[in-house]
């Protein structure tokens, strides 16, 4: 485990209750957490609700009640009125497959985080992707398609991405899990060095305890929509709850 960052980020505080039906199934959500590590792994089997938990976050889910604070900072609060919409909560977010536009070229898939649509870039916000494109090497790749990139490069590029808006959380879910296992080991290798240069708060989700090694500090447990446990990635058995940087309630007020 990475343990070369500070241990204490701004805390990420958690309460999301959500129903969701279909024909076979409905599935409630109620998950608390705060967590004040520089890093995060959500881990939890298939279904448990771990991806819901950050689209929740990201404010792609309607319907959400509860409450998301990054310190001071409200991105949801349904007891006040507050839902920031996705655009403005400043949460970048890598997904699974990397949702890299196939019709842009690298240069353009960062540009996208930075500027709005219909708008033409600025100065500054030119200078952010160029910064970006030089801190994870990808400057000669810049007129590239992402059908033309390997895994790492795609992996590259949708983090830049996510951080092309500065955002105040980083959300991954799941980055790790379509590779196979050779190139797995070494992109999570890559990922821990790129996720200690850029210092972002982060919140992964994963089922592999090799990622919670290599990713995180602290880790939380989700089972059918709840949290069940949490405690320190290192797993060290003289490790006190009092001493991790994470407090979890798991009941229904």
């Amino acid at each position: 485990m990475t343990a070369s960052l500070p241990s204490i980020a701004p805390a990420l505080d958690i309460d999301l209750r959500l129903t969701l039906q279909t024909a076979e199934r409905v599935f409630e959500l109620h998950s608390r957490f705060t967590s004040t590590a520089h890093r995060t792994a959500l881990m939890g089997a298939s279904g448990s609700g771990k991806s819901t938990v950050l689209m929740a976050i990201a404010g792609l889910t309607p319907s959400v009640r509860g409450h998301v604070r990054i310190g001071s900072h409200a991105l949801l609060d349904s007891a006040r009125g507050i839902d920031l919409p996705a655009r403005s909560r400043r949460v970048g977010m890598v997904f699974q497959d990397y949702a890299l536009f196939p019709h842009m070229t690298v240069a353009q898939n960062l540009m996208f985080g930075v500027h709005r649509l219909g708008t033409r870039p600025d100065d500054a916000q030119q200078a952010r992707v160029d910064a970006l494109m030089q801190q994870f090497d990808l400057v000669r790749l810049r007129d590239a398609m992402p059908r033309h990139l390997s895994g790492g490069q795609r992996q590259r590029v949708a983090l830049a991405r996510a951080l092309a808006a500065e955002p105040q959380l980083l959300l991954l879910d799941e980055p790790l899990s379509a590779l196979d296992a050779p190139l797995r080991v070494r992109l999570r290798r890559e990922l821990a060095e790129m996720l200690d240069r850029v210092r972002v708060p982060t919140l992964l989700v994963t089922h592999d305890p090799q990622d919670v090694e290599a990713l995180a500090q602290s880790v939380i447990h989700i089972d059918n929509g709840r949290v069940v446990e949490a405690g320190s990635a290192d797993a060290s058995p003289d490790v006190s709850t009092d001493a991790l940087p994470v407090f979890v309630s798991t009941g229904v007020p």
